[in-house]
């Protein structure tokens, strides 16, 4: 039945999926606090405008991948399709101003009503970064470092690729779009739908057009690189610096843009190839902009978002859960209780079997990868004391249940 399924897009994170989750969340959490981040969980949907004010009205997101619905208020309410916005909402309606700067971390689902992909999903998860209230290069350099150091704490830090360019100032951005626009315009007929709107309104998202007619008319149109100011050089320039000084790959990616207004300057993705065809799995920029155009003081901010999806996909080994202690009683099943209950309060994982005979119990304890089995049988318990079992060497001992704790924390 349909109705028993989940809906197309979605899926259930099962514990070994969950755990790989868990795992990159974790190491994303524990990187960050290094830099000084600390967390920040907003609401899962917010008033529609956050997203149409910020993500821009002709964008993709904005116009056909977003989850937005009347509530019974009769407001505009949109399920987050990103997280940056929502920071930024915070940051304002928090009166964070005089805490600059800020460094945040977020985690958490996001939604977006896309054709569902390999690693991308309708529902899916991220965890990101924002630093605000930072406006030299060094903020930049610091960012995305940070985010290679992310990646090879997974394991895969020599299996993407860094492509970063510049985006300017906003000088270097005006003269960018005449020259665009100029470029673009007697192409204008030939354009997709799409393009044609944005060419009017946002002709810097024309470059990012996944239309393959598009693709060939921009392939040969000018690169911001030609119209940078000495001043926005100069800021790219020691970005590059700093991340070569760092020990950090990277390659200038020419093409590489955002498309809207409150973005300036340093633009990155990190790209791989080993989840098929070439696919970014973090990506980021500096976007001076954004917390002005929302009503909040001008604010410089700079931040990077990464799929948790994706990023599991690429994890080859996550840590196995802690192995746990089994506990089977072959007498009194309350005592069996107490005992456990003993154990996990003193902090050890223990698994409890509940009935069958002794094998069967025993099956249970290998398939949860059991360390040691405790045996409590009727005459060791009225000794006080229980069989103890490695069920790794095969070897057991008699031993009082008052040394229990200590010798299981011991081995």
């Amino acid at each position: 039945m349909s109705s028993l399924q989940p809906v197309r897009g979605t899926h259930d994170l099962l514990p070994d999926d969950s755990r790989r989750h868990r795992f990159v969340e974790e190491t994303a959490f524990s990187v960050v606090k290094r830099y000084g981040y600390g967390e920040i969980v907003t609401p899962i949907f917010e008033f529609t405008e956050v997203f149409s004010r910020t993500l821009g009205e002709t964008s993709d997101v904005v116009t056909k991948e977003m989850y937005t619905f009347a509530d019974r208020s009769g407001d505009s309410i949109t399920l987050r399709p990103e997280g940056t916005a929502g920071v930024a909402r915070a940051f304002i309606s928090g009166g964070l101003a005089q805490s600059l700067p800020l460094k945040l971390f977020y985690r958490g689902p996001m939604f977006r009503h896309e054709r569902p992909q390999k690693g991308r999903l309708r529902q899916f998860h991220q965890v990101g970064v924002e630093l605000l209230g930072v406006e030299g290069p060094q903020a930049d350099v610091e960012v995305v470092s940070m985010a290679y150091r992310l990646l090879c704490a997974l394991g895969f830090g020599d299996k993407v690729q860094l492509e970063i360019n510049t985006l300017g100032d906003a000088d270097s951005r005006a003269a960018y779009r005449a020259a665009l626009v100029s470029y673009l315009d007697p192409f204008r007929n030939a354009l997709s739908e799409d393009s044609r709107a944005r060419l009017d309104k946002n002709p810097m998202r024309v470059l990012d057009s996944k239309d393959e007619n598009d693709k060939r008319i921009v392939a040969n149109a000018p690169l911001i690189q030609d119209c940078l100011t000495p001043a926005a050089k100069e800021f790219f320039t020691q970005v590059t610096d700093g991340l070569a000084a760092l020990g950090v790959p990277f390659v200038v990616s020419p093409k590489l843009v955002r498309g809207l207004d409150y973005y300036c300057h340093t633009a990155f993705e990190f790209t791989t190839t080993a989840l098929g065809a070439q696919g970014t799995v973090l990506a980021g920029g500096r976007y001076d902009g954004l917390v002005g155009q929302m009503g909040g003081p001008a604010t410089p901010g700079i931040g990077w978002a990464a799929g948790v999806e994706r990023l599991s996909m690429l994890v080859e080994t996550a840590p196995e859960p802690e192995r746990p202690v089994a506990v089977i009683p072959m007498g009194d099943a309350m005592a069996a209780l107490v005992l456990a209950d003993r154990l996990r309060t003193a902090g050890l994982a223990v698994e409890l079997g509940f009935s069958g005979n002794m094998k069967k119990r025993m099956a249970r304890a290998n398939k949860a990868n059991a360390r040691f089995a405790i045996i409590l049988g009727e005459d060791e318990a009225a000794r006080g004391a229980a069989t103890l079992r490695d069920l790794d060497s095969g070897a057991q001992e008699e031993i009082a249940l008052a040394a229990l704790e200590e010798r299981l924390l011991r081995s």
